[in-house]
């Protein structure tokens, strides 16, 4: 009933290709056989949603299955919401544009923490009610999952239940599952016993939470015996046998990852201790050779790009990388197709990499040191030195590249101005490097140093350190912009009180909701844009909650106490991770990777009887 009315809005907003939905590859289905209709949400806009490899690889399985529909939707920017709004036409979905309060179940991506307004402004765009409590038969299931699932507790009161690990095998079992008690037209707290036998899927309204006078928490308690203490992480086993697309949707306009995205491993063993993903992605399972050659050349029959990337969480580790790539360009080399490695360490034969892969178009190289000294990088366990560094970068000037990019932290626990003098000779050494590669003849060297500040994550071993105050981050930031003025340097750094609002949802609890709920009716939205973040509307919101944030972020934890995702099993060890802190912030001594030394007993391997870890 809409339709025509969403075309006429659509002649009126800024980028109209982001609610088109008609896109090479998206699915369109006859509804009169459909059981269950799901969609997809991403809680920020179009470009970033759909250059997220989960959503693309969960859309197409759901859709190849007989009787399942699943579609898109992402954040409105704020022209068409205000459109929408003004007509009252509800939030809808891209492909049918049919209004999200007509869907079976809606699934939200969570990949950031302050995306959460976004949520709460999409459904109530869609006119359903954000908290779960108010919610019934007649409207949709809604779900998350994704990293910030691991600590769902501060938007836990806006949820139906969460999918904790890989998804491929369990949304199929959950959706099976919803579709017998659809059938049935039993209550919805039967589904959710059900959806809560269900291994990876979290429930929150079937635990309650506890508090000490301190205001830490005592305890998270299921209050139904048929649901786990904890809540285990699901693990695809087989990458070889596990589904992955063949076809990509490809948008109309130009996206953030405008490119073919080939999946080549999952999982981390690096250990960096800041880095949540290289520990709640563990452990790493490996695609074979013949499985990269035949998905990548699938993807590229059926969508077009110039270009395909290997995508993991360290590229050059996976251990066929050269031979793959070799293969990869030996087919591609006839088609104009470019292949591109993300994330690659800092070492030669990463060099070597780029360095084939940019035979022609010398774009530019990404390093990411993270610290300015060794002594740092121990602390955190970031296995580079600066001799592996400035060798690398001395042979990319020699080789043609001109345009560096270095990315630190800031705030790291035990970090010092030492430390922050380590970044600025860094940038300075790099800089005589290239003078003395090009005898001071060539000015085309850029140089971008990047600095974010460090965000303590959960089931990290920096989980118990607090973060740097506002005020020391501007302080920090604003010694390496005095110190770092060069012609051929350019200084970046993050938004300090957007890290700070990070830090606050990534460690907090679910008396959180309140004054996320608040900020959001205050009008926060789209926090992680510059040009929207409204820092006083969320100090406003917590003052009028009676929450302190500073509670949440500034605090240093002690061992004894209790974390409010510890209800939650990733399948690394709390022992594990202590051991980790005190390596790092007491002795300031690395652990090495275990691929290449003896097993660092993270407890991975006790995780569904050990039968997903290889080293």
């Amino acid at each position: 009933m809409y339709k025509n009315e969403i075309e006429r809005i659509l002649e009126q907003v800024e980028k109209p290709a982001r609610y088109l939905g008609n896109e090479w590859n998206s699915v369109h289905k006859d509804l009169s056989s459909i059981d269950v209709r799901f969609v997809f949400a991403f809680p920020d806009t179009y470009e970033i949603g759909m250059s997220h490899l989960g959503i693309k690889i969960l859309y197409h399985l759901l859709n190849e299955q007989k009787g399942i529909y699943a579609e898109r939707v992402f954040a409105p920017w704020t022209d068409m919401e205000n459109e929408l709004r003004k007509r009252n036409i509800p939030l809808f979905s891209l492909e049918t544009r049919e209004p999200l309060i007509n869907f079976d179940i809606i699934g939200f991506t969570l990949q950031y923490e302050m995306t959460y307004t976004n949520i709460l402004n999409m459904l109530n765009m869609a006119q359903i009610p954000v908290f779960s409590s108010e919610r019934d038969n007649s409207h949709p299931l809604i779900i998350g999952g994704g990293p910030c699932a691991y600590n769902p507790e501060p938007i836990a009161d806006f949820f139906d239940l969460f999918v904790i690990g890989e998804g491929e095998e369990v949304i199929l079992e959950l959706i099976e599952a919803y579709k017998s008690w659809k059938n049935k037209q039993e209550d919805k707290e039967v589904f959710l016993k059900i959806a809560a036998g269900i291994k990876g899927i979290y429930v929150p309204s079937f635990y309650k939470v506890y508090y000490n006078s301190n205001r830490t928490v005592e305890e998270i308690k299921p209050i139904d015996k048929s649901v786990p203490k904890k809540v285990e992480k699901r693990i695809i086993q087989d990458l070889d046998n596990a589904y992955y697309p063949s076809r990509f949707i490809v948008p109309f306009m130009e996206v953030v990852h405008d490119r073919a995205m080939l999946e080549i491993f999952r999982g981390c063993t690096r250990g960096c201790r800041f880095c949540q993903a290289g520990m709640i992605y563990r452990p790493v399972r490996e695609k074979s050779i013949e499985t990269l050659e035949k998905q990548g050349k699938e993807l590229m029959d059926n969508t077009g790009y110039e270009e395909i990337s290997l995508v993991s969480l360290s590229s050059s580790d996976y251990p066929y990388i050269e031979p793959i790539t070799e293969k990869l360009l030996e087919a591609f080399k006839t088609r104009g197709v470019n292949l591109s490695l993300p994330s690659l360490r800092i070492d030669s034969f990463s060099l070597r990499m780029a360095e084939l892969v940019q035979e022609v178009r010398k774009s530019g190289l990404t390093f990411a040191p993270e610290a300015g000294t060794q002594r740092l990088r121990d602390v955190i366990n970031k296995g580079v030195t600066e001799k592996d560094l400035l060798e690398c970068v001395k042979s990319a000037f020699e080789l043609g590249w001109h345009n560096i990019k270095l990315y630190f932290m800031i705030g790291l626990p035990t970090e010092t101005y030492e430390d922050l003098d380590g970044i600025i000779d860094l940038a300075y050494k790099i800089v005589r490097i290239y003078e003395d590669v090009t005898e001071a003849k060539d000015k085309r060297l850029k140089l971008t140093v990047s600095t974010s500040s460090f965000v303590p994550k959960a089931f990290t071993p920096f989980q118990w350190e607090p973060q740097f105050s506002i005020e020391e981050l501007k302080n920090r930031q604003e010694y390496l912009r005095k110190r770092l003025k060069h012609r051929q340097i350019t200084y970046n750094w993050h938004m300090r009180e957007l890290s700070f609002l990070e830090a606050v949802m990534a460690k907090g609890d679910r008396r959180l909701s309140d004054p996320i709920y608040k900020a959001w009716l205050k009008g926060c939205k789209f926090d992680s844009w510059s040009e929207h973040f409204k820092y006083q509307l969320w100090l406003d919101a917590f003052n009028e909650c009676g929450i302190d944030p500073e509670f949440y972020a500034y605090r240093k934890r002690g061992y004894e106490e209790t974390f409010p995702w510890d209800h939650i099993n990733p399948g690394i060890s709390k022992e594990f991770l202590v051991r980790e802190h005190r390596k790092g912030t007491i002795k300031a001594e690395p652990t090495l990777d275990c691929r290449f030394g003896p097993c660092s007993a993270c407890g991975i391997k006790n995780l569904q009887g050990g039968r997903y870890c290889a080293y």
